[in-house]
Protein backbone atom coordinates (compact mmCIF):
# COMPACT_ATOMS: atom_id res chain seq x y z
CA UNK A 1 0.00 0.00 0.00
CA UNK A 2 2.79 2.40 0.91
CA UNK A 3 4.61 1.63 -2.34
CA UNK A 4 1.42 2.21 -4.35
CA UNK A 5 0.79 5.50 -2.59
CA UNK A 6 4.36 6.60 -3.28
CA UNK A 7 3.98 5.79 -6.96
CA UNK A 8 0.70 7.69 -7.12
CA UNK A 9 2.33 10.70 -5.48
CA UNK A 10 5.27 10.45 -7.88
CA UNK A 11 2.90 10.28 -10.85
CA UNK A 12 1.03 13.34 -9.56
CA UNK A 13 4.28 15.30 -9.16
CA UNK A 14 5.40 14.29 -12.62
CA UNK A 15 2.03 15.26 -14.06
CA UNK A 16 2.20 18.68 -12.41
CA UNK A 17 5.75 19.11 -13.68
CA UNK A 18 4.67 18.18 -17.19
CA UNK A 19 1.84 20.70 -17.13
CA UNK A 20 4.16 23.43 -15.83
CA UNK A 21 6.87 22.76 -18.42
CA UNK A 22 4.26 22.60 -21.19
CA UNK A 23 2.85 25.95 -20.06
CA UNK A 24 6.34 27.45 -20.05
CA UNK A 25 6.95 26.15 -23.57
CA UNK A 26 3.64 27.61 -24.76
CA UNK A 27 4.56 30.96 -23.19
CA UNK A 28 7.91 30.90 -24.99
CA UNK A 29 6.25 30.21 -28.33
CA UNK A 30 3.60 32.88 -27.71
CA UNK A 31 6.18 35.56 -26.90
CA UNK A 32 8.27 34.55 -29.92
CA UNK A 33 5.13 34.87 -32.07
CA UNK A 34 4.40 38.36 -30.75
CA UNK A 35 7.70 39.69 -32.10
CA UNK A 36 6.82 39.38 -35.83
CA UNK A 37 3.21 40.39 -35.09
CA UNK A 38 4.27 43.70 -33.55
CA UNK A 39 7.16 44.04 -35.99
CA UNK A 40 4.84 43.85 -39.00
CA UNK A 41 2.82 46.73 -37.56
CA UNK A 42 5.66 48.92 -36.27
CA UNK A 43 8.48 48.46 -38.77
CA UNK A 44 8.99 49.07 -42.45
CA UNK A 45 9.29 46.00 -44.65
CA UNK A 46 13.07 46.44 -44.84
CA UNK A 47 13.50 46.81 -41.09
CA UNK A 48 11.20 43.86 -40.44
CA UNK A 49 13.23 41.70 -42.80
CA UNK A 50 16.46 42.73 -41.04
CA UNK A 51 15.07 41.96 -37.59
CA UNK A 52 13.60 38.62 -38.71
CA UNK A 53 16.95 37.65 -40.24
CA UNK A 54 18.85 38.50 -37.07
CA UNK A 55 16.38 36.50 -34.96
CA UNK A 56 16.79 33.52 -37.29
CA UNK A 57 20.56 33.80 -36.93
CA UNK A 58 20.07 34.06 -33.17
CA UNK A 59 18.15 30.77 -33.16
CA UNK A 60 21.09 29.08 -34.87
CA UNK A 61 23.65 30.76 -32.61
CA UNK A 62 21.67 29.60 -29.56
CA UNK A 63 22.20 25.91 -30.42
CA UNK A 64 25.23 25.66 -28.06
CA UNK A 65 22.87 26.69 -25.26
CA UNK A 66 20.77 23.59 -25.88
CA UNK A 67 23.96 21.55 -25.98
CA UNK A 68 25.05 22.93 -22.62
CA UNK A 69 21.63 22.22 -21.13
CA UNK A 70 21.56 18.59 -22.34
CA UNK A 71 25.17 17.90 -21.32
CA UNK A 72 24.78 19.44 -17.86
CA UNK A 73 21.42 17.74 -17.26
CA UNK A 74 22.73 14.31 -18.23
CA UNK A 75 25.91 14.72 -16.19
CA UNK A 76 24.12 15.86 -13.03
CA UNK A 77 21.54 13.10 -13.32
CA UNK A 78 24.29 10.50 -13.61
CA UNK A 79 26.98 11.84 -11.29
CA UNK A 80 25.32 14.44 -9.10
CA UNK A 81 26.34 18.01 -8.34
CA UNK A 82 29.59 19.21 -9.89
CA UNK A 83 31.08 22.46 -11.10
CA UNK A 84 29.54 23.70 -14.35
CA UNK A 85 30.19 27.43 -14.06
CA UNK A 86 33.48 27.53 -15.92
CA UNK A 87 32.34 25.26 -18.73
CA UNK A 88 29.08 27.17 -19.20
CA UNK A 89 30.89 30.51 -19.21
CA UNK A 90 33.49 29.24 -21.67
CA UNK A 91 30.87 27.87 -24.07
CA UNK A 92 28.92 31.14 -23.96
CA UNK A 93 32.08 33.16 -24.57
CA UNK A 94 33.16 31.02 -27.53
CA UNK A 95 29.67 31.24 -29.06
CA UNK A 96 29.65 35.02 -28.69
CA UNK A 97 33.16 35.39 -30.12
CA UNK A 98 32.32 33.23 -33.15
CA UNK A 99 29.16 35.27 -33.74
CA UNK A 100 31.14 38.47 -33.36
CA UNK A 101 33.79 37.27 -35.81
CA UNK A 102 31.07 36.46 -38.34
CA UNK A 103 29.42 39.87 -37.90
CA UNK A 104 31.22 41.65 -40.79
CA UNK A 105 30.46 38.80 -43.21
CA UNK A 106 26.85 38.59 -42.09
CA UNK A 107 26.46 42.35 -42.36
CA UNK A 108 27.66 42.42 -45.96
CA UNK A 109 26.05 39.20 -47.18
CA UNK A 110 22.66 39.80 -45.57
CA UNK A 111 22.67 43.62 -45.73
CA UNK A 112 22.39 44.00 -41.97
CA UNK A 113 23.40 47.05 -39.94
CA UNK A 114 26.59 46.37 -38.02
CA UNK A 115 24.88 47.35 -34.76
CA UNK A 116 22.39 44.51 -35.15
CA UNK A 117 25.13 41.93 -35.64
CA UNK A 118 27.05 43.22 -32.61
CA UNK A 119 23.92 43.01 -30.47
CA UNK A 120 23.37 39.50 -31.81
CA UNK A 121 26.73 38.45 -30.38
CA UNK A 122 25.86 39.93 -26.98
CA UNK A 123 22.43 38.29 -26.84
CA UNK A 124 23.97 34.97 -27.89
CA UNK A 125 26.25 35.08 -24.84
CA UNK A 126 23.30 35.50 -22.49
CA UNK A 127 21.16 32.83 -24.16
CA UNK A 128 23.91 30.20 -24.23
CA UNK A 129 24.96 30.93 -20.65
CA UNK A 130 21.35 30.38 -19.52
CA UNK A 131 21.63 26.78 -20.70
CA UNK A 132 23.86 25.98 -17.74
CA UNK A 133 21.18 26.76 -15.14
CA UNK A 134 18.41 25.13 -17.17
CA UNK A 135 20.55 22.00 -17.36
CA UNK A 136 21.16 21.98 -13.61
CA UNK A 137 17.44 22.20 -12.90
CA UNK A 138 16.60 19.55 -15.47
CA UNK A 139 19.30 17.17 -14.26
CA UNK A 140 18.17 17.56 -10.65
CA UNK A 141 14.55 16.93 -11.76
CA UNK A 142 13.39 20.22 -10.24
CA UNK A 143 10.90 20.59 -13.04
CA UNK A 144 8.64 23.20 -11.46
CA UNK A 145 11.60 25.52 -11.02
CA UNK A 146 12.72 24.61 -14.52
CA UNK A 147 9.35 25.79 -15.84
CA UNK A 148 9.81 29.06 -13.97
CA UNK A 149 13.31 29.47 -15.38
CA UNK A 150 12.09 28.75 -18.91
CA UNK A 151 9.36 31.37 -18.52
CA UNK A 152 11.82 33.92 -17.18
CA UNK A 153 14.25 33.26 -20.02
CA UNK A 154 11.45 33.65 -22.58
CA UNK A 155 10.42 36.93 -21.00
CA UNK A 156 14.02 38.09 -21.12
CA UNK A 157 14.66 37.01 -24.72
CA UNK A 158 11.41 38.22 -26.25
CA UNK A 159 9.79 40.55 -23.73
CA UNK A 160 12.38 43.26 -24.28
CA UNK A 161 11.99 42.93 -28.05
CA UNK A 162 8.24 43.39 -27.78
CA UNK A 163 8.65 46.43 -25.52
CA UNK A 164 11.13 47.99 -27.92
CA UNK A 165 8.77 47.45 -30.85
CA UNK A 166 5.79 48.87 -28.95
CA UNK A 167 7.87 51.96 -28.15
CA UNK A 168 8.78 52.34 -31.85
CA UNK A 169 12.51 52.01 -31.21
CA UNK A 170 13.18 50.31 -34.55
CA UNK A 171 15.03 47.01 -35.02
CA UNK A 172 18.21 48.20 -33.30
CA UNK A 173 16.39 49.61 -30.28
CA UNK A 174 14.17 46.53 -29.99
CA UNK A 175 17.14 44.17 -30.08
CA UNK A 176 18.97 46.38 -27.57
CA UNK A 177 16.00 46.11 -25.19
CA UNK A 178 15.91 42.34 -25.73
CA UNK A 179 19.64 42.02 -25.06
CA UNK A 180 19.42 44.03 -21.83
CA UNK A 181 16.46 42.04 -20.50
CA UNK A 182 18.19 38.83 -21.54
CA UNK A 183 21.09 39.69 -19.24
CA UNK A 184 18.82 40.91 -16.45
CA UNK A 185 17.09 37.53 -16.05
CA UNK A 186 20.38 35.61 -15.62
CA UNK A 187 20.63 36.32 -11.85
CA UNK A 188 17.07 35.02 -11.47
CA UNK A 189 18.00 31.80 -13.28
CA UNK A 190 21.03 31.42 -11.02
CA UNK A 191 18.81 31.90 -7.96
CA UNK A 192 16.29 29.32 -9.16
CA UNK A 193 19.09 26.81 -9.77
CA UNK A 194 20.56 27.16 -6.27
CA UNK A 195 20.76 23.76 -4.52
CA UNK A 196 17.55 22.92 -2.73
CA UNK A 197 17.40 21.52 0.78
CA UNK A 198 15.62 18.18 1.02
CA UNK A 199 14.03 16.37 -1.92
CA UNK A 200 13.85 18.38 -5.13
CA UNK A 201 10.32 19.55 -5.89
CA UNK A 202 10.20 17.78 -9.20
CA UNK A 203 11.96 14.63 -8.06
CA UNK A 204 10.00 11.44 -7.90
CA UNK A 205 8.47 9.96 -10.97
CA UNK A 206 6.06 7.42 -12.21
CA UNK A 207 8.74 6.27 -14.60
CA UNK A 208 10.38 4.02 -12.08
CA UNK A 209 13.01 4.19 -9.39
CA UNK A 210 16.29 5.90 -10.20
CA UNK A 211 18.74 3.57 -11.82
CA UNK A 212 22.38 3.34 -10.95
CA UNK A 213 24.49 5.41 -13.28
CA UNK A 214 26.89 3.58 -15.58
CA UNK A 215 30.56 3.53 -14.89
CA UNK A 216 32.76 6.04 -16.67
CA UNK A 217 34.46 9.40 -16.44
CA UNK A 218 32.66 11.53 -13.83
CA UNK A 219 34.05 14.85 -15.09
CA UNK A 220 32.03 17.10 -17.37
CA UNK A 221 34.25 18.27 -20.21
CA UNK A 222 34.02 20.29 -23.37
CA UNK A 223 33.76 17.05 -25.33
CA UNK A 224 30.42 16.28 -23.69
CA UNK A 225 29.11 19.74 -24.50
CA UNK A 226 30.41 19.53 -28.07
CA UNK A 227 28.70 16.18 -28.55
CA UNK A 228 25.41 17.55 -27.25
CA UNK A 229 25.76 20.67 -29.42
CA UNK A 230 26.39 18.52 -32.49
CA UNK A 231 23.30 16.47 -31.74
CA UNK A 232 21.17 19.61 -31.24
CA UNK A 233 22.41 21.07 -34.52
CA UNK A 234 21.81 17.80 -36.39
CA UNK A 235 18.26 17.62 -35.07
CA UNK A 236 17.61 21.19 -36.20
CA UNK A 237 19.09 20.61 -39.67
CA UNK A 238 17.38 17.29 -40.45
CA UNK A 239 13.97 18.60 -39.36
CA UNK A 240 14.21 21.69 -41.59
CA UNK A 241 16.01 20.13 -44.58
CA UNK A 242 12.83 19.23 -46.48
CA UNK A 243 11.47 22.77 -46.10
CA UNK A 244 14.69 24.23 -47.50
CA UNK A 245 14.72 21.71 -50.36
CA UNK A 246 11.10 22.54 -51.16
CA UNK A 247 12.08 26.20 -51.43
CA UNK A 248 14.83 25.30 -53.91
CA UNK A 249 13.06 22.65 -55.98
CA UNK A 250 9.42 23.73 -56.18
CA UNK A 251 7.79 26.71 -57.89
CA UNK A 252 6.71 29.59 -55.61
CA UNK A 253 3.17 28.31 -55.12
CA UNK A 254 4.47 24.81 -54.37
CA UNK A 255 7.07 25.96 -51.86
CA UNK A 256 4.47 28.19 -50.21
CA UNK A 257 2.08 25.26 -49.87
CA UNK A 258 4.85 23.09 -48.47
CA UNK A 259 5.65 25.79 -45.91
CA UNK A 260 2.02 25.72 -44.76
CA UNK A 261 2.08 21.92 -44.50
CA UNK A 262 5.34 22.10 -42.57
CA UNK A 263 3.38 23.81 -39.77
CA UNK A 264 1.73 20.43 -39.17
CA UNK A 265 5.12 18.72 -39.27
CA UNK A 266 6.55 21.04 -36.65
CA UNK A 267 3.43 20.72 -34.51
CA UNK A 268 3.70 16.92 -34.46
CA UNK A 269 7.44 17.19 -33.82
CA UNK A 270 7.37 19.60 -30.89
CA UNK A 271 4.08 18.64 -29.21
CA UNK A 272 5.57 15.66 -27.30
CA UNK A 273 8.98 17.19 -26.59
CA UNK A 274 8.05 17.79 -22.96
CA UNK A 275 8.24 14.00 -22.56
CA UNK A 276 11.88 13.99 -23.70
CA UNK A 277 12.70 16.87 -21.38
CA UNK A 278 11.18 15.12 -18.36
CA UNK A 279 12.69 11.72 -19.05
CA UNK A 280 16.24 12.78 -19.96
CA UNK A 281 17.62 12.55 -16.37
CA UNK A 282 16.44 8.95 -16.16
CA UNK A 283 17.85 8.18 -19.60
CA UNK A 284 21.22 9.34 -18.26
CA UNK A 285 20.91 6.75 -15.49
CA UNK A 286 20.23 3.97 -17.97
CA UNK A 287 16.58 3.54 -16.98
CA UNK A 288 15.28 1.29 -19.77
CA UNK A 289 11.74 1.27 -18.42
CA UNK A 290 11.61 5.06 -18.56
CA UNK A 291 12.89 5.01 -22.14
CA UNK A 292 10.27 2.47 -23.22
CA UNK A 293 7.46 4.35 -21.50
CA UNK A 294 8.54 7.71 -22.94
CA UNK A 295 8.75 6.17 -26.41
CA UNK A 296 5.25 4.71 -26.01
CA UNK A 297 3.85 8.11 -24.98
CA UNK A 298 5.50 9.85 -27.94
CA UNK A 299 4.23 7.19 -30.36
CA UNK A 300 0.71 7.51 -28.94
CA UNK A 301 0.85 11.30 -29.26
CA UNK A 302 2.06 10.98 -32.85
CA UNK A 303 -0.66 8.49 -33.75
CA UNK A 304 -3.31 10.82 -32.31
CA UNK A 305 -1.99 13.80 -34.26
CA UNK A 306 -1.77 11.85 -37.53
CA UNK A 307 -5.34 10.61 -37.03
CA UNK A 308 -6.51 14.16 -36.32
CA UNK A 309 -4.77 15.38 -39.48
CA UNK A 310 -6.48 12.65 -41.52
CA UNK A 311 -9.91 13.50 -40.13
CA UNK A 312 -9.57 17.30 -40.14
CA UNK A 313 -6.99 17.96 -42.85
CA UNK A 314 -8.99 20.77 -44.46
CA UNK A 315 -9.47 22.52 -41.13
CA UNK A 316 -5.76 22.18 -40.35
CA UNK A 317 -4.72 23.76 -43.65
CA UNK A 318 -7.38 26.46 -43.36
CA UNK A 319 -6.03 27.45 -39.94
CA UNK A 320 -2.38 27.20 -40.98
CA UNK A 321 -2.54 28.97 -44.33
CA UNK A 322 -6.05 29.85 -45.42
CA UNK A 323 -8.41 28.70 -48.15
CA UNK A 324 -5.76 29.01 -50.89
CA UNK A 325 -4.03 25.85 -49.64
CA UNK A 326 -7.01 23.53 -49.15
CA UNK A 327 -5.99 21.52 -52.23
CA UNK A 328 -3.16 20.08 -50.11
CA UNK A 329 -5.47 18.89 -47.32
CA UNK A 330 -5.07 15.29 -48.45
CA UNK A 331 -1.35 15.48 -47.63
CA UNK A 332 -2.00 16.58 -44.03
CA UNK A 333 -1.52 13.08 -42.51
CA UNK A 334 1.84 12.71 -44.29
CA UNK A 335 3.07 16.05 -42.97
CA UNK A 336 1.98 15.09 -39.45
CA UNK A 337 3.50 11.61 -39.75
CA UNK A 338 6.86 13.09 -40.74
CA UNK A 339 6.89 15.25 -37.61
CA UNK A 340 5.74 12.36 -35.42
CA UNK A 341 8.59 10.16 -36.65
CA UNK A 342 11.14 12.91 -36.05
CA UNK A 343 9.78 13.26 -32.50
CA UNK A 344 10.75 9.60 -31.98
CA UNK A 345 14.16 10.28 -33.52
CA UNK A 346 14.75 13.27 -31.23
CA UNK A 347 13.94 11.27 -28.12
CA UNK A 348 16.26 8.44 -29.13
CA UNK A 349 19.08 10.85 -30.02
CA UNK A 350 18.74 12.46 -26.60
CA UNK A 351 18.85 8.97 -25.12
CA UNK A 352 22.19 8.27 -26.80
CA UNK A 353 23.59 11.66 -25.75
CA UNK A 354 22.45 11.14 -22.16
CA UNK A 355 23.95 7.64 -22.09
CA UNK A 356 27.30 8.90 -23.38
CA UNK A 357 27.03 7.14 -26.75
CA UNK A 358 29.66 7.75 -29.41
CA UNK A 359 28.70 9.87 -32.41
CA UNK A 360 25.00 10.09 -31.47
CA UNK A 361 24.23 12.53 -34.28
CA UNK A 362 25.89 10.53 -37.07
CA UNK A 363 22.65 8.86 -38.29
CA UNK A 364 20.99 12.27 -38.55
CA UNK A 365 23.76 13.72 -40.71
CA UNK A 366 23.61 10.64 -42.94
CA UNK A 367 19.83 11.04 -43.13
CA UNK A 368 20.16 14.71 -44.11
CA UNK A 369 22.60 13.85 -46.90
CA UNK A 370 20.35 11.02 -48.09
CA UNK A 371 17.29 13.26 -48.06
CA UNK A 372 19.06 15.92 -50.10
CA UNK A 373 20.38 13.39 -52.63
CA UNK A 374 17.01 11.69 -53.06
CA UNK A 375 15.14 14.99 -53.40
CA UNK A 376 17.63 16.36 -55.92
CA UNK A 377 18.16 13.22 -58.02
CA UNK A 378 15.15 10.93 -57.68
CA UNK A 379 12.00 12.48 -56.25
CA UNK A 380 9.48 14.28 -58.50
CA UNK A 381 9.64 18.07 -58.25
CA UNK A 382 6.23 18.25 -56.58
CA UNK A 383 4.94 18.79 -53.04
CA UNK A 384 4.05 15.10 -52.85
CA UNK A 385 7.49 14.11 -54.16
CA UNK A 386 9.46 16.13 -51.60
CA UNK A 387 7.05 15.18 -48.81
CA UNK A 388 7.25 11.45 -49.55
CA UNK A 389 11.04 11.65 -49.56
CA UNK A 390 10.99 13.41 -46.20
CA UNK A 391 8.56 10.86 -44.74
CA UNK A 392 10.64 7.89 -45.90
CA UNK A 393 13.79 9.53 -44.54
CA UNK A 394 12.15 10.14 -41.17
CA UNK A 395 10.91 6.55 -41.02
CA UNK A 396 14.28 5.03 -41.89
CA UNK A 397 16.07 7.30 -39.41
CA UNK A 398 13.64 6.34 -36.65
CA UNK A 399 14.18 2.66 -37.43
CA UNK A 400 17.97 3.03 -37.31
CA UNK A 401 17.86 4.97 -34.04
CA UNK A 402 15.51 2.39 -32.52
CA UNK A 403 17.88 -0.42 -33.54
CA UNK A 404 20.81 1.40 -31.97
CA UNK A 405 18.83 1.99 -28.79
CA UNK A 406 17.42 -1.50 -28.30
CA UNK A 407 20.11 -3.75 -29.74
CA UNK A 408 21.66 -6.15 -27.21
CA UNK A 409 24.67 -4.70 -25.42
CA UNK A 410 28.00 -6.17 -26.42
CA UNK A 411 29.77 -8.16 -23.77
Amino acid sequence: MTQTTGRDAGAARLGAAGVAVTAATMLTNALAYLVPVFGARRLTAGDLGALATVLALGAIAAVPGFGVQIAVAAHRARWGTSGTARLGLRTAAVSAVVTLAAAPVLGVALRLPVTLTLLLAASTFATVLAGRWLGELQGDQRFLRLAGAMSALAAGRYGGLVVGLVLDRGPVGALLFGTITGFLVLPLLAHLARPATGPAPGTGSALGAPATGPAGDASLTGRHVLTACGASLAMLVVSYADLILARQLLPPDGSGGYAVGAVLTKGALWAPQVVTLLVLPRLARGDRRARALALAVILACGAALVTAAAVAGELAFRLAGGADYLHLAGEAPLFAATGALYAVVFMLVNDRVAAGGRWPAAPLWVATAGLAAAALLVAPRTVAGVLTTALVTAGLTAAVMAWLAFRPARR
